[in-house]
C-alpha cells in the first residue's frame, strides 16, 4: 500500500482542501473500492492503489477540470523512481489517469479496474453510477454498488488508510 510518506509528498503539491470532495477521504474509497474490484477482476493491484491517489492529485479546482487526469498521470511519471513500477504498469497508469474523465469503457482490466473504482465513487456528488458506463462486471453488482453508494454518501474515510496514511 502506498506509503504515508509517498502520500505526505502528493499532497504538498495538492492545491484544494485535503479532506475536500476530491480529497483524501476520496481517494481512499477509491482505494479500498479497487482493492475489492482486483480481487475479483485480477487487475494489478499495485496500479489501481496508485491510481487512487494520482487521479485527482493535481485537481485546479472540485469542479470542471478537464485536464487533472493529464497533470495526475504526468506527476505519476515524474515520481516513478519513487513508485517502483515497470514501464508497462507506469503506462497503465498514466492512461487510467489520464483518460479517467473520457467515459470510456474500453481498455486494460487494469485500467477497466481504475476506472469503475473512480466511477463507483460519483454517489458522493449525488450522481447515480451507470450500470453500463461500468467496464467490468464486478463493478455492475448490486451488492457492490450498495456497498460504495453507503460509503460514498456518508463521506466515509476508510480505516485502513487512517493508520498507514497516518491521518
Amino acid at each position: 500500500m502506498l506509503s504515508a510518506e509517498l502520500l505526505r509528498r502528493i499532497l504538498a503539491g495538492y492545491e484544494l482542501r485535503k479532506m475536500g470532495t476530491h480529497g483524501v477521504p476520496r481517494w481512499a474509497r477509491v482505494l479500498e473500492t479497487g482493492i475489492e474490484l482486483t480481487d475479483r477482476t485480477g487487475a494489478d493491484r499495485q496500479v489501481v492503489e496508485l491510481f487512487a491517489v494520482f487521479h485527482d492529485a493535481r485537481r485546479a479546482n472540485d469542479g470542471t477540470d478537464p485536464d487533472h487526469g493529464r497533470r495526475g498521470a504526468r506527476l505519476a511519471v515524474e515520481m516513478r523512481h519513487d513508485l517502483a513500477l515497470t514501464d508497462d504498469q507506469l503506462q497503465l497508469l498514466a492512461h487510467a489517469c489520464t483518460h479517467h474523465t473520457d467515459g470510456m469503457t474500453e481498455a486494460d482490466v487494469t485500467v477497466q479496474t481504475c476506472w469503475d473504482a473512480d466511477r463507483l465513487d460519483l454517489w458522493r456528488v449525488g450522481i447515480t453510477p451507470c450500470a453500463d458506463r461500468l467496464c467490468t462486471k464486478a463493478a455492475r453488482d448490486p451488492e457492490l454498488m450498495d456497498w460504495t453508494r453507503q460509503r460514498a454518501e456518508s463521506d466515509h474515510l476508510p480505516s485502513m488508510v487512517v493508520e498507514h496514511w497516518e491521518l
